[in-house]
């Protein structure tokens, strides 16, 4: 679609752009001093200003030479180069010297005017006139070989400068009579199609191919709009009249300047009288588009969008702005290849080869924030502009739009917002919740129903309108997978990746240039921080990726307001729109506080030494380290490029209870938080009737929503051998439903999720034994062993010692040998262990408040605060039994 001629521009003119941009809301937010001083200092420079302006004039006429500029900036650095020329190189007369100064600047006008200025490279015409006359005419000009006729050489460069412009105009005319006998061996790809549906007469569907720059619809004149190069029905080329534009077209074969500029316009076919228009087309097409309507209503809608004058588009303008967006590489990459198959498909059509339209329905699968509206609208812009659609409109649509408040209802719904959509785009977020499983596992017969009159119009009118469909990647994949015939209709996936730290930065800069406000040298450093931190955290999708940068900005901007406005002196230009770190941080600590757990920043140091405060627990203590090391070390591989295993995110706690499994999951969590492996430390815990429901079907949902509460944190599952009872006649059907979906989710949600099965060794073992996935994917174990008299009693005074109070001297030997006779009996693991202590603290405390109630105010602070031997001997004969 580019010119032969052409070539990309440099890569810092994106550069160049901002700058300038930053320097001019610079000088929009600078105090009205500051401005005076720079209009005095321009004054004072403005010759050295413009002696260095015409200088990179100068410089830029070979670049845009080289790289086939269009604009008349381009023209008019190479006039300048005729000028210093001429300047230069003629002394004398005055009168041969001004008509020979005049020439450059002429001819550069001339190199815009009509085709000229739409077939061949405007700058290029001008260097070629150029060249040929302006030596000869300076050399006849200061020769005078004729003194009595001294305007001799400058009407030789004045007459060969006239002939090169008439061969460079012959020439592109030539091209323009090329390019419209092959549109008129296959036409344009779409309006050919759109004319004959319609019933439209004969003539119409011998388009005049005027579609410049991105294959736009085409009528008998055929159009040139903005942005495209003009077609054999431009009015200069034809001589017909100009009227409305229509979408720009891509070069077709020999289109020599490919997507090239030229005004908005259409012609008359070819010369001929009453030839119609692209109203006449768009009329036509809406009568196609009626035709597939479901209701006059839906007719009289696609009849007045297609009526609608719809902005000219290119290809190159809509692969532009696609490239401008922030990050998305992979995305860019699918929809480049989309449209080099509809570029393909319509060059197929033009040789004769196939008429079906290359329409497909699309898949977006990605995170919220991710660009996915975005890339549609660009989808649209593209295929509109290819004319396959009738106008770049997205009617953006979710599930209530869709769904009635009766069966019957639905239908007509989806139907009427199909028939708004009719010649654009459909895009419908959160698709996957068209089908929702209620909890009596019945199917979502509102939601079936939407989707099957979908499923039928996606299929009847899949000529005049691309349906895109977005949401979650897992749930939209259960979504697919639950319809054949959705996976068949929509079988082109996009898949949109989390946005980087860095990317979120780029987005930021983005989103302050275009408020037009300005960021304090104190901000960019917070910012880096604050994204370093989402990512590491993996926060970005619950955030909303990009629009969490624009929340946040949002926020900033809110409390810099407040901020300014409550100073005691008058706020300035520049204060009113320069955000300050203090502003960023308020904002996001406003934007995360609703996350649960979040304002907890652990570290790994604190992690551990909370481990390791813990008493007993010397196995389990060595091999957490060992799981901090192997994660530690997995991270370093990774920053260094080397393979590495990934880290075990599920694990297996086996022991009685009372042994501190809930307390070091709670730090596993937090290790993880630390290493950027979890959103936040927090533990959900749960038990068998929390995964399973009350009849088959509903055990699924129930787990599923169990791992949606726990996702980004840890998932710890007690009694987790609960799930396999064999004492169910036929098995446990319920527990057996709960395990699958729990697999599948542990192994689906592995990147943001950690969970952990915990109970006693030898029913774990039976747990395990019963799926062989279980053991696969919970292959990390760690034993937790009982704890020995003096490990319980040092538990008991650390309890203690927390809740205030002490054990009086006394005591100790009591509470020694009350966990020695629970030990050597063997009931330390029915009684409890660690969770035995704390009971007997808490009912010795209970015989101590009964004892010192009876002193009244007498009682001393250490009477309140002090446990005796009698109260553990009390507490232990009741717990005891």
């Amino acid at each position: 679609m580019r010119s032969p001629e052409q070539h990309p521009a440099l890569p810092g003119r994106a550069a160049v752009q901002g700058w300038a941009a930053r320097i001019r809301e610079f000088a929009a937010a600078a105090p009205v001093p500051v401005k005076i001083l720079l209009i005095i200092a321009a004054c004072v420079f403005a010759l050295p200003l413009v002696t260095i302006g015409l200088f990179a004039a100068l410089i830029y006429a070979p670049y845009a030479l080289w790289t086939s500029q269009r604009s008349p900036i381009a023209t008019a650095s190479v006039a300048l180069w005729g000028i210093a020329l001429v300047a230069a190189r003629t002394h004398g007369l005055t009168g041969p010297r001004y008509l020979l100064l005049v020439l450059p600047p002429a001819i550069a006008v001339l190199s815009h005017v009509g085709a000229l200025g739409r077939w061949p490279v405007p700058c290029r015409t001008a260097a070629w006139a150029l060249l040929w006359s302006l030596p000869v005419g300076i050399v006849l000009a200061s020769v005078r070989i004729w003194r009595s006729q001294p305007l001799v050489g400058p009407a030789t460069a004045w007459l060969i400068a006239l002939v090169v412009v008439g061969w460079r105009l012959a020439k592109a005319m030539q091209d323009s009579r090329e390019y419209s006998r092959r549109s008129g061996l296959g036409g344009a790809l779409a309006a050919p199609y759109a004319v004959a549906q319609a019933g439209a007469p004969p003539w119409a569907g011998q388009p005049g191919g005027g579609q410049g720059g991105t294959g736009g619809s085409a009528s008998a004149g055929g159009s040139a709009g903005a942005g495209g190069s003009g077609g054999p029905g431009d009015a200069a080329a034809q001589g017909g009249p100009a009227g409305p534009g229509s979408p720009a077209g891509p070069g077709y074969p020999g289109d020599p300047a490919g997507s090239g500029s030229a005004g908005s316009g259409s012609a008359a076919g070819q010369g001929t009288p009453g030839a119609p228009g692209p109203g006449a087309v768009r009329a036509a097409q809406a009568a196609q588009a009626g035709a597939g309507s479901r209701s006059e209503r839906g007719q009289r809608r696609a009849a007045a969008a297609a009526a609608a004058d719809w902005p000219s588009i290119s290809v190159d303008d809509a692969m532009a702005e696609l490239s401008a967006m922030v990050g998305l590489t992979a995305v860019k990459d699918q929809v480049r290849s989309i449209t080099a198959s509809v570029e393909a498909a319509r060059r197929r059509a033009i040789a004769g080869h196939g008429t079906e339209k290359p329409m497909q329905h699309v898949v977006f699968l990605g995170p919220p924030g991710t660009g996915k509206t975005a890339v549609a609208r660009i989808v649209a812009k593209i295929f509109y502009a290819f004319g396959l659609l009738d106008r770049p409109a997205v009617v953006e649509a979710q599930r209530a739009d869709l769904v009635g408040e009766y069966l019957g209802a639905t239908a007509i719904k989806t139907n009427e917002l199909i028939d708004s959509a009719l010649g654009g785009v459909l895009f419908i977020d959160e698709a996957y919740s068209l089908v929702n499983e209620a909890g009596d596992g019945q199917g979502d017969r509102f939601g079936n129903e939407a989707v099957q009159a979908l499923l039928k119009r996606a299929e009847d009118d899949r000529e005049n309108l691309i349906i895109i469909l977005a949401g979650y990647e897992r749930q939209m994949e259960s979504f697919l997978a639950g319809n054949p015939g959705l996976n068949s209709r929509f079988a082109l996936r996009v898949k949109f990746p989390t946005y980087s730290p860095a990317e979120l930065m780029a987005l930021a800069e983005q989103f302050v240039q275009g408020r037009g406000e300005l960021l304090d040298p104190d901000a960019r450093p917070v910012l880096r921080q604050i994204f370093d931190e989402v990512g590491r955290r993996r926060l970005a999708d619950e955030l909303g990726n990009g629009r969490f940068v624009r929340s946040l900005l949002a926020r900033a901007g809110q409390q810099r307001d407040v901020r300014v406005m409550a100073g005691p002196a008058e706020p300035t230009a520049a204060e009113l729109v320069t955000l300050r770190g203090e502003d960023l941080a308020h904002g996001y600590a406003e934007l995360t506080t609703r996350f649960r757990g979040y304002t907890d920043t652990p570290t790994v140091e604190g992690a551990l030494a909370e481990l390791d405060a813990l008493v007993g627990l010397e196995p389990v203590k060595r091999q957490v380290h060992e799981i901090v090391a192997q994660l530690q070390v997995a991270r370093l591989r990774d920053r260094q490029g080397l393979a590495s295993q990934p880290p075990s995110r599920h694990f297996v706690f086996t022991g009685p209870p009372g042994t501190g499994k809930t307390t070091v999951a709670r730090i596993l969590g937090r290790i993880f938080a630390a290493l950027g492996l979890l959103v936040r430390p927090e533990v959900i815990e749960a038990h068998r009737a929390d995964l399973v429901g009350e009849h088959l079907g509903s055990t699924a949902i129930k787990t599923s929503r169990l791992v949606d509460s726990a996702m980004g944190g840890v998932l710890f599952i007690d009694e987790a051998y609960a799930l396999h009872n064999e004492a169910y006649s036929g098995g446990d059907a319920f527990g057996s439903e709960a395990v699958a979906t729990l697999l599948k989710r542990a192994e689906d949600d592995r990147e943001r999720l950690v969970i952990v099965l915990a109970g006693y060794t030898a029913d774990m073992d039976r747990l395990l034994r019963s799926n062989p996935g279980l053991a696969s994917r919970f292959s990390t174990r760690i034993a937790f062993p009982s704890y020995t008299p003096a490990e319980l009693a040092r538990i008991a005074q650390v309890i203690a010692a927390h809740a205030g109070d002490v054990f009086h001297q006394d005591a100790l030997p009591v509470l020694d040998s009350i966990f020695t006779q629970a030990v050597q009996d063997g009931r330390i693991d029915t009684l409890g262990n660690g969770r035995f202590a704390r009971s007997l603290f808490e009912r010795a405390c209970a015989s101590r408040d009964v004892r010192v109630s009876l002193q009244g105010d007498e009682a001393s602070a250490a009477d309140l605060t002090t446990v005796l031997a009698a109260d553990l001997l009390t507490a232990y004969r009741e717990l005891a039994g």
